[in-house]
């Protein structure tokens, strides 16, 4: 099994390194590691640091013997999901399986077929709920640069946003809407993809036609019409696979 993932604010440059506070607290006592097991310390920005168990202090002091520090590069494809707000906490397991899969930034859009609002309190307490998903499937899935998650942005952010990619794309599936295969799109070799995500309801023809104006397109997956929790993780599943992040 690879080596647990703990975040720490500052990579270690020394030959050992105390974990401690909550991190410390979850090695000690829920993933009880013994002396001489691997650890990754990471600051989820792509620096990290190999090391083993030395000593377990308390319930909540790790001493690290560090190995090595590295440095994860910015992948050549930089992959971004626009995701249109879901119900419940359909955002949340949104942002963990497209995080284990390994979408580099994910942006909440509130379109205008949202049945849920970000304002206010709620919208803060969201939004900190969706990075907390992605720091902890990040872990899981044992990454060392985690996805940006981004504040919400408006139909016109979002286009602006699509505007400045290298390859815009959005998710739609409707019949009377021509639309390319994503498994075809012609990706660039290096830069940033972005696609959009819609709500149950669908991406608005209003919203559909500024998304054009700077360049975004319908794109589909294939027969089935996935949930929009489901359809960005199979998405970038896709996409990860064709530009040989997967290989």
């Amino acid at each position: 099994m690879t080596a647990p993932v703990f975040v720490v604010e500052e990579v270690p440059a020394g030959a050992e390194f105390v974990l401690d506070g909550p991190e410390g607290r979850h090695a000690v006592s829920v993933k009880r590691l013994n002396p001489g097991e691997a650890v990754v310390l990471a600051d989820g920005r792509g620096r990290w640091a190999q090391g083993a168990v030395k000593a377990a202090e308390g319930k909540d002091r790790l001493v690290v013997a560090v190995s090595g520090v590295f440095e994860e590069p910015e992948p050549a494809v930089r992959i971004t999901v626009v995701q249109a707000l879901p119900k419940g906490d359909r955002g949340e397991l949104a942002v963990e399986t497209m995080t284990e899969t390994g979408v580099d930034a994910i942006v909440p859009w509130q379109a205008s077929r949202c049945i849920t609002q970000w304002r206010g309190d709620r919208g803060a307490k969201s939004l900190a709920k969706w990075r907390a998903t992605a720091r902890e499937a990040g872990k899981q899935s044992r990454r060392v640069r985690f996805p940006e998650v981004a504040e919400v942005l408006s139909t016109k952010q979002v286009a602006t946003l699509l505007a400045g990619a290298d390859l815009a794309m959005v998710l739609h599936e409707d019949r009377d809407t021509p639309s390319q295969a994503l498994a075809s799109a012609a990706l660039p070799a290096a830069g940033s993809v972005v696609l959009v995500v819609g709500p149950e309801g669908g991406v608005s023809p209003d919203e559909l036609a500024a998304f054009a104006a700077v360049g975004a397109h319908p794109y589909r997956l294939g027969r089935s019409v996935l949930r929009t929790s489901t359809a960005g993780t199979a998405a970038t599943a896709v996409l990860l696979a064709r530009t040989g992040r997967w290989s």
